[in-house]
């Protein structure tokens, strides 16, 4: 792997369309079951890594489908979806695939994993950008060996339908037939990406992926992306202005006014109307007010031009006992010419 990317990261994913600009309206089908063998029969779209199930990280990372069909056993998720089950159950990727398109609404369909611990949506708006620029039946991404991963792809709806039906007409069914049975018969463009394109396979891999998002200084990243995620948050706000807020307000009052003041400046964006501006605007007074209070804390620091501090025109007490004249101020005091004085 690479080096991993967080959450937002414009240097991340596939090029295309990181403007984060809505395109055209495309779906995403989610293939959540199999039996994880390798995991030794776990609850693998259940497994957590950063703290946010398998599932749940890779259903963030298509939240701009218009609809999201997972197909698997229901479960809570932290996004709406719409569950839909292969026949049989347990047939395999190309029967899910066809249960899941029977949802399918749009042109294009996002086709992914539920074990993409570092998918994106930048990654996921490259994909369905490159679609869109070109006349191929979809897009996929290759790993580290450069294999393909048909699972992390972008494709044309109708070249999907019209595949199946040719496969079904040929075997009788889809159940138990290979994905690269369908993907060989394809115009497929490619893109490189080792980091998304990495999944979850083995109980080594998911510690691997729990290792790496601590790395790199991204912990930050993730962990702002999986509060976001668990409280139903899709904002995106200046971390780094909100971080500045608590260090002035742990320095210039108190060291437990860091959290309750970034609190508070959230209570008073949620009044405002929420939105990045109304965020951006309650960090910038709040972060004038501990300015202030520091400010009276250390007078040396104090702006001249404060109403507390005499201004440049006014005589300082200094001044005005040195003897020295002002022009505009008190005269010097004439000697007494008294012999005893």
């Amino acid at each position: 792997m690479t080096e991993y990317q967080p959450p937002g990261d414009p240097d991340g994913g596939p090029s295309g369309d990181s403007s984060g600009t809505p395109g055209p309206a495309y779906d995403a089908v989610v293939l959540a079951g199999g039996a994880a063998r390798r995991l030794g029969g776990a609850d693998k779209p259940g497994v957590r890594v950063g703290g946010r199930a398998l599932l749940d990280r890779v259903l963030a990372a298509c939240a701009g489908a218009r609809t999201t069909v997972v197909v698997a056993g229901s479960r809570p998720t932290a996004r709406p979806v719409v569950w839909a089950r292969e026949e049989p159950p347990g047939g395999g990727p190309l029967a899910a695939l066809a249960a899941g398109l029977r949802h399918v609404t749009a042109g294009h369909v996002v086709l992914l994993s539920a074990d993409l611990p570092f998918l994106d949506g930048r990654t996921v708006r490259g994909l369905t950008a490159a679609l869109r620029r070109g006349t191929a039946d979809g897009v996929l991404l290759t790993d580290s060996d450069g294999r393909d991963q048909p699972l992390v792809a972008a494709y044309r709806t109708g070249s999907l339908r019209r595949e199946l039906a040719a496969l079904t007409a040929r075997h009788g069914e889809l159940a138990g037939l290979p994905l690269r049975r369908l993907t060989g018969s394809l115009d497929l463009t490619r893109i490189s990406d080792p980091v998304a394109s990495f999944d979850c396979d083995t109980w080594d891999d998911i510690a691997t992926a729990r290792a790496r998002i601590r790395e790199h200084g991204h912990v930050l990243d993730e962990w702002i992306s999986a509060v976001k995620d668990e409280l139903g948050i899709d904002l995106d706000v200046d971390t780094g202005a909100l971080l500045d807020l608590a260090r002035d307000a742990a320095h210039g009052v108190a060291r437990p006014a860091a959290p309750l003041t970034t609190f508070l400046v959230g209570y008073a964006a949620a009044r405002a109307g929420g939105g990045a501006e109304a965020v951006a605007e309650a960090a910038r007074k709040a972060a004038a007010l501990a300015l202030r209070w520091e400010e009276e804390a250390n007078p040396g620091t104090t702006d001249t031009a404060s109403s507390d501090t005499p201004s440049s025109d006014t005589p300082s007490s200094d001044t005005a006992s040195s003897g020295a004249g002002t022009g505009d101020g008190v005269p010097d005091a004439a000697p007494d010419p008294r012999p005893d004085a």
